[in-house]
Order: C-alpha cells, then sequence, then structure tokens
C-alpha cells in the first residue's frame, strides 16, 4: 500500500529561504500573520492529509463513484472525511472575511493544496471546483448574488461545480448549445447538456451551485454571445434555508481511466432556474477568472502527484533488493543489493527529485505573485504581479502536469512488475495523473496561449516580469567563481529561450503555423530555464547555510541542483533546434499521406 509524508521542511525551505515571505506578510492585509503560523498550518495540513485523505486513496480508487435515480454516491469515508475537512476549516484558508474566511495568503493555500493533491487527488477536486467558483462569484457576482451563496460557498457547507463542456464542443466553446431564456422575474430557465462536469452531483454538501456558460435567444453566434449563469441545485429561499429542487439532473457518470472517486457528471439542465452573473454576453471573460485559478491548481495537482510518486518509488528502490553494483558489492550481509546503487535507477529518482522540487519553489514563486496581484496597495506592483502570473499559468498548468505523469511513469519503472500491478498504487497515480494533462484546457491549448497570447500581449510586457529579473540575477552573479558550475547553464538556456523569443515572433508575423509548431517545445524551454533560475537561488541559499546545523538537507540541495544542471536542462539545446526547426516539417506532409 502507498504511503505519503508531506514534505514540510522543503516547503518551507521554498517559502522562507528561497522565495522569502517578505513581500507578502509585509502588506496590512497579513500584518498578523508570521512564520510560526504558516509552519503550524502546514504541520496541521501534513496531519490531515496523512492521516484522514491518504488511508482512502487507494479504496477511492477501487470503489469509486456510483450513480443512481439520478444521484451519486461518493465512496465509503469520503463524507466524512469532508465533514472533517469542513470542521477544520480548510475551505475558508483564503476566503473573505467578509464572508466568514480566513484571509490567509495565496502562498499558504497553494502549498497545503499541493499535500491534499498528494494525499488523494480524487478528494481535492471537490474542495478545488467550490475555491475557483467562489472567487468568480466574488469577482462577477452581484452583491445579492455574493451575499446569498458566497458564505456558505467559502464555508465548504455548498460546493461548487464549473459547466462549459457540451457533447460536440471542447475547447471550441463558441459552439455552445446551451440555452439561457429570459423571464419576466429577471431570472433565465436553462437547457441543454455539460459533460465531463467534476463534482456535478455528490453527497458531500446540501446543495451544489452550477456556474454554467449559456446562450440568450437573441446572442450573436460564437463566444461573444455567450453569458454566465448560477444555477443552484436547490433553490434558495430569501432567509437563507433550501427551498424546491431545481431542474437540474446528473444524467450518469463517466466510466474513467482515473480519479475514480471524482464524480465526473453528465449533467442535463432542463428549463432550470439560473442567474446572470456578471453583464450579459460576457461570459467566457468571467468564466476565465475561474479557469485560470483552475489551471493554477491543477498544476498543484500536477506537482502533488509528482510528489507521492517520488516518495513511494524512493523508498521501494531503498528496501528492493535486485543485483549487485556494477563496482562490487555494497551490502555483502545481504543476498543483494537494494536497488538504489543500480546508476539507471538513481537517475530516475534524481529526475523526478529535481523536477518535483524545482516545479514547487516555480509554484510558490508564482503564489507570491497572485498574493501581491490581490492585495497589495502599490498599483504598479500589482500590474507587474498581474503580469506575472498571467504569464505563468500556463506554463504551471501544462509544465507540471507532464512532469507528474513523467513522474508517475518513471516510478512504475522503478517498481518494474509490481509498477504494473494494482496492489503497490504506483499505476493509481499514472492513471490519475493524467487527466491533469487534459481538463481546464489541454497541454497543447496551454502551450498555444503562452506563445499566441501571452509572449505578444503588450507588445512583450508579460514577457519582461520574468526576463528582467533573470538578466539582473545573471548579471549581479557573472563573476561569482563559487557559482559558475550552476550560473553557467542558466545563463546559456537563458541565452536560448531569448533567441527563441525573438525566432518565433519574427516568423509567426508571416506564418502563424511557425508559432503553433514551436509552441510545446517553448513552453517546456521556458520552464527549463524558469527552474534553472529558482535552482541557482536554491543553491545560493544553501550555500551560505552550511555549517549551520542541517548540512545534510543544504548539501542534498546542492547535489540536486547538480544533477539538475547537468542531466536535465541540457535538454534547452535540443528545445531549440527543435524550435528553430520550424513549421514545415511538420504542415509540408498533404494529410492523404498521413495515412
Amino acid at each position: 500500500m502507498p504511503t505519503y509524508k508531506a514534505p514540510v521542511r522543503d516547503m518551507m525551505f521554498v517559502l522562507d529561504e528561497v522565495i522569502g515571505t517578505d513581500r507578502v506578510l509585509s502588506m496590512p492585509k497579513f500584518s498578523e500573520i508570521n512564520k510560526d503560523l504558516v509552519e503550524a498550518v502546514f504541520t496541521e495540513a501534513a496531519r490531515f492529509t496523512e492521516t484522514v485523505l491518504q488511508p482512502l486513496n487507494q479504496s477511492g480508487d477501487k470503489e469509486g463513484c456510483t450513480w443512481k435515480d439520478q444521484t451519486v454516491t461518493t465512496p465509503k469515508g469520503f463524507k466524512e472525511a469532508y465533514n472533517a475537512f469542513v470542521e477544520g476549516g480548510w475551505p475558508t484558508l483564503t476566503g473573505n472575511p467578509e464572508y466568514g474566511g480566513q484571509g490567509l495568503p495565496n502562498i499558504i493555500s497553494m502549498t497545503t493544496e499541493e499535500m491534499i493533491c498528494s494525499s488523494n487527488l480524487a478528494f481535492s477536486l471537490y474542495p478545488g471546483l467550490t475555491r475557483g467558483a467562489s472567487i468568480m462569484l466574488e469577482r462577477h457576482g452581484s452583491k445579492e448574488l455574493k451575499d446569498k451563496y458566497l458564505p456558505k460557498m467559502i464555508q465548504g457547507t455548498w460546493a461548487g461545480s464549473m459547466c462549459l463542456t457540451e457533447p460536440h464542443c471542447g475547447t471550441d466553446l463558441g459552439l455552445l448549445r446551451t440555452k439561457a431564456e429570459p423571464q419576466a422575474d429577471g431570472t433565465y430557465k436553462l437547457s441543454g447538456t455539460k459533460i465531463f462536469i467534476s463534482s456535478g452531483e455528490h453527497d458531500f454538501t446540501e446543495n451544489i451551485l452550477h456556474f454554467v456558460i449559456a446562450r440568450t435567444p437573441e446572442a450573436a453566434p460564437g463566444i461573444k454571445g455567450i453569458s454566465l449563469f448560477l444555477v443552484p441545485k436547490f433553490m434558495v429561499k430569501d432567509d437563507g434555508s433550501l427551498g424546491e429542487r431545481n431542474s437540474v439532473f446528473c444524467a450518469s457518470l463517466e466510466h474513467k481511466m482515473g480519479i475514480k472517486a471524482s464524480a465526473t457528471c453528465v449533467m442535463n439542465f432542463d428549463g432550470a432556474v439560473g442567474y446572470l452573473v456578471g453583464d450579459l454576453y460576457k461570459g467566457i471573460n468571467n468564466m476565465f477568472t475561474m479557469m485560470n485559478t483552475e489551471r493554477l491548481g491543477v498544476g498543484m495537482q500536477g506537482l502533488g502527484i509528482a510528489e507521492v510518486a517520488y516518495q513511494n518509488a524512493l523508498i521501494y528502490a531503498r528496501d528492493r533488493l535486485q543485483g549487485r553494483a556494477l563496482t562490487g558489492v555494497k551490502y555483502p550481509d545481504k543476498p543483494a543489493d537494494p536497488l538504489m546503487v543500480h546508476p539507471d535507477i538513481r537517475r530516475m529518482l534524481l529526475t523526478m527529485k529535481s523536477l518535483n522540487e524545482g516545479c514547487r519553489m516555480l509554484a510558490v514563486w508564482v503564489s507570491e505573485s497572485l498574493d501581491i496581484m490581490e492585495h497589495s496597495e502599490d498599483p504598479v506592483q500589482q500590474q507587474d504581479a498581474d503580469d506575472f502570473v498571467q504569464l505563468m499559468t500556463p506554463i504551471i498548468k501544462a509544465f507540471l502536469t507532464d512532469v507528474a505523469t513523467d513522474g508517475a511513469n518513471l516510478g512504475i519503472q522503478i517498481y518494474g512488475g509490481h509498477g504494473y500491478i494494482q496492489e503497490w498504487g504506483m499505476e493509481q497515480f499514472a492513471r490519475d495523473a493524467r487527466i491533469a494533462q487534459i481538463y481546464e484546457g489541454t497541454n497543447g491549448v496551454q502551450a498555444l496561449d503562452l506563445i499566441g497570447r501571452k509572449m505578444p500581449a503588450h507588445t512583450g510586457r508579460y514577457l519582461r516580469q520574468f526576463f528582467h529579473p533573470v538578466e539582473a540575477y545573471l548579471k549581479a552573479h557573472e563573476n561569482n567563481t563559487d557559482m559558475a558550475e550552476f550560473i553557467g547553464p542558466l545563463a546559456k538556456a537563458f541565452g536560448r529561450l531569448q533567441q527563441a523569443t525573438v525566432g518565433i515572433a519574427t516568423k509567426a508575423l508571416g506564418n502563424p503555423d511557425e508559432a503553433g509548431a514551436a509552441a510545446t517545445d517553448y513552453l517546456r524551454l521556458f520552464a527549463l530555464t524558469a527552474l534553472a533560475y529558482l535552482w541557482c537561488r536554491a543553491v545560493e541559499v544553501s550555500s551560505q547555510k552550511i555549517g549551520q546545523g542541517d548540512d545534510e538537507f543544504y548539501e542534498g540541495k546542492i547535489q540536486t541542483a547538480r544533477f539538475f544542471m547537468t542531466k536535465i536542462l541540457p535538454q534547452s539545446s535540443s528545445l531549440f533546434s527543435q524550435i528553430m526547426s520550424g513549421s514545415k516539417p511538420l504542415m509540408e506532409m498533404p494529410d492523404v499521406r498521413f495515412g
């Protein structure tokens, strides 16, 4: 049976020593929060995820959700775990105190989210969707809607779902057919079918609030005619109590490859009462508030799975006796040496470790900017932080979930045949991880968003929020001989990223396919460069701490960074070559020759 131990020590290292908490905790909004409180939250989150959520992960996968008479029952123990989750105040972490939230910063919630995803990815989807929906409602809903629905959403008493996809359209939402008929009382009646709806129906909460994009009769075709509506499962009376059942039902559950304890529903709206959220025809813009929140959340799902896959692969590699070391017997008292002695096993483990720890630094760096964007009183700082979050969101979503699938598959490889069977749990991580590369916009779509929208936005303004700090860092350390083995590879990768950026921008002006052909490779090049920069910062910190206690931890950081720079970052060279080869190798072949 798989296990999980929250990496609190590493989380605190990233938050307190590499990224730092000063910029966030110095803001008036967070003046009462300190390092001790952050560590206390992490410690309690670790206890809850390790002892309550993780033990349900494998059993939940085997049992799955069940559907009967338009209702969904979650696996044994899940409802009780959710009740404990709510009683512990976990849904309220970053919620607005005006509506019952604790008002803690994102640098705390994104890290605790990693723990939840590591321990039980399927469980994480239920509160994750509600959090995204509450953020969207607070930003775009009327005061009446917010007062009526937000408190119980933030407290976790009511849940939320996001209803976009229809049987005939996924990414191209302009094709949707769900209708919203205006009524004399100002409400709308929605009719249509939505598919792949996570948490569309379940037994966790007494009410579920569906956020649905639909088209009014007079609306223009395409995405410009789409509006956003709140459709409650049960109507809510003026006093806040529940009324009659609304005409929205779960028609069936999807039979999936993974996350089987997460209810993925087909939802039918049959004249269901809905309320307009925001202005008419602004539905896509409003929904993107939730989608961007969810994309960052999906990135944390990826990191969570990658971490738990690594932990279990490491335990197995230390325990499993298999063959003898190539350089001679290492454990003469045993009939064979453990897997850990073999170079290829160590290659796989260090690949997982270096990418996971690098991704954790990247996630915290972005969450810092998320807090500054939302809470700084300096408009310039807010704008810069917003630009950075906009730029990095597709990278967080796509790269961290790619790392998850690759990491889970490496874990299976380390286990060998035992990784392929259910008993050890590693195959579940691979199945669960796979969806994260698909939902909330496939990773190919994320790459197109980065290269087609974020890169050229405001004549490259978003890019400056990454390029300028890296340039400044390289300049400050160009003569630092102690850091040369790390600064040199970063400088080369960053140079390739700069050249690729200019090359793509130039070629794409004449042929948009040039951007599309380069998009996925460019996103990975960007991500690896970002991790290289963060690993340099981690080495700088760790080098200064050697000799002050906890040397094993800090020396391990330096050695992991060295592996990343010499064994992972050289991919930047091949990625650059692939990018610069252009679109011709992809686009010149006639369609008929694919057969």
